[in-house]
């Protein structure tokens, strides 16, 4: 089993940028940049197909593997990598287009960066390098690539690791697999609440707190 970080903020070769919306390379000359869209689970590969009819760039890490039916023949299917996740490479006008499309929840920030605006937090940009090597590993990968990105429940105990907060622990009171949020309980100063995409955070054992 493959466990692959595609996003830190550490690791300069491999970190999330922080592009100000509307930014160009060049005067003139609109940026490209892939950006993460948020949808529901289970769609990803609907919403690429969607998003591709309409002539946008995107993609959907997937991976083909054997299943067995009960009757003990084999077949294959393609696994989403990265659930809720669909990269779209675009410019920042047409992100807004996309954005409005009723099957794009919105895009992710980078909670990693800092901003003085907590309203209009910067978005989460994916290096082309970054995206070319997820392609490559995805593509080239014998043994299933797995993603952190998991389903949780109430009552489950997790960490933030991403982010100012990174580090605090807590417990999820509320789900929202629409938004692929989670509302979590942190026992600091009282009991304090804080709504985080699950991308966010790691499940723990009780135990350890």
């Amino acid at each position: 089993m493959i466990s692959y970080q595609y996003m830190t903020a550490d690791n300069e070769n491999n970190s999330v940028l922080t592009v100000p919306n509307g930014v160009g390379s060049a005067v003139g000359v609109a940026r490209i940049d892939w950006f993460v869209a948020i949808v529901k689970n289970n769609t990803e590969k609907r919403v690429c197909d969607k998003l591709t009819n309409l002539g946008f760039e995107c993609y959907v890490p997937l991976q083909k593997e054997f299943r067995i039916w009960k009757n003990g023949r084999r077949f294959v299917v393609e696994r989403v990598v990265i659930p809720s996740i669909v990269f779209v490479k675009c410019t920042e006008v047409a992100r807004k287009r996309i954005v409005g499309f009723p099957f794009i929840l919105r895009f992710m920030s980078n909670r990693a960066a800092t901003s003085s605006n907590s309203i209009n937090k910067p978005l989460a940009i994916i290096p082309d390098a970054q995206i070319k090597k997820l392609m490559f590993m995805v593509g080239n990968s014998d043994a299933p690539v797995n993603f952190s990105s998991e389903s949780y429940k109430k009552g489950d105990w997790v960490k933030i690791i991403r982010g100012k907060l990174a580090g605090l622990e807590g417990e999820v009171k509320i789900v929202d697999d629409r938004q692929s949020e989670v509302i979590v309980s942190l026992d600091f100063l009282g009991s304090a609440r804080l709504t985080i995409d699950t991308v966010d955070i790691e499940r723990i054992n009780r135990n350890t707190i």
